[in-house]
């Protein structure tokens, strides 16, 4: 019998409010476990609090998402390759199997020069998995209505175009770049690890819908996963910023769960004698 694959809820998920509330949340609403973004709550910081939410709650720490976005760039260390290391280390203290980690930024030159032999050997070292994710170009405005498209990490935002063993799949960033998420899990192959689960419309901005609300594959990929025997972790990254209350977060939080084991639970049954779940695409 296949394994179930592990449904987690990123702490981001529940941004304002700290990484406890989305421990809180995951526990309440039945998911497998947490992926901790390390970011500016301090909580995210403290691999020994974020410890004690584990405890308490009884869910496990599934991924370790590296401080790499622009509001992170002085966690923990304004080195890149300094918080890449602390994340793998807070990953092998927390008994999680991935970190999560975004391709270098173009302007951080050392870091990007060295950046996949230095990902190869972390995991070499730690035997956890660093999963690169693909992201998505970025409009630069010049004024009077005009903007003109960027790539703001190199050497692109695939990172297939590297090469590494180990990669995450972020569908609200496919949507974002206008790439087809079915095709680039296929040239991940094996070495997808990680899948952030959301959805996007394809405006050029990074959207994390509830999946099944916007024009992204969600339902295919789940399906994909479940019959090909994919033994990482799916993720909900969700944005509920706009909840407007604490309620309205927990039902948005509630669906992107509904939707994800729904899909993946058809699919890994095989989907005989069932009619296709109709929830989203």
């Amino acid at each position: 019998m296949t394994a179930r694959i592990p449904v987690g809820l990123s702490t981001a998920s529940v941004y304002p409010q700290p990484a406890g509330a989305a421990f809180d949340m995951a526990a309440d609403l039945g998911y497998d476990g947490v992926e901790l973004m390390v970011w500016a709550d301090p909580v995210s910081q403290d691999i020994r609090a974020v410890d004690r939410l584990s405890t308490r709650t009884g869910m496990p720490v599934l991924a370790v998402h590296a401080p790499c976005l622009l509001i992170s760039q002085r966690v923990w260390s304004p080195d890149p390759s300094e918080r890449l290391r602390r994340a793998v280390e807070a990953a092998g203290d927390l008994g999680a199997p991935t970190v999560v980690l975004h391709p270098p930024f173009r302007w951080q030159r050392k870091y990007a020069d060295g950046f996949a032999e230095l990902v190869a050997f972390l995991e070499a070292e730690s035997g956890i998995a660093i999963a690169v994710e693909n992201m998505f170009p970025v409009k630069r405005p010049l004024g009077r209505g005009r903007s003109v498209e960027m790539n703001a990490f190199k050497p692109s935002v695939d990172p297939t175009d590297v090469g590494h063993a180990n990669y995450t799949l972020d569908l609200s960033h496919s949507a974002a770049a206008h790439m087809d998420a079915l095709e680039l899990a296929k040239r991940m192959g094996d070495g997808l690890r990680h899948v952030h689960l959301a959805d996007g419309s394809g405006a050029p901005k990074d959207e994390h819908m509830v999946p099944g609300r916007g024009s992204q594959p969600c339902a295919e990929l789940c399906e994909m996963l479940a019959r090909g025997g994919f033994d990482g972790q799916v993720v909900l990254e969700v944005n509920t910023r706009r909840a407007g209350s604490v309620e309205a977060r927990r039902e948005m939080l509630a669906e992107s769960l509904l939707f994800a084991r729904l899909h993946l639970d058809w699919a890994a049954e095989g989907g005989a004698g069932k009619a296709r779940p109709g929830l989203g695409r």
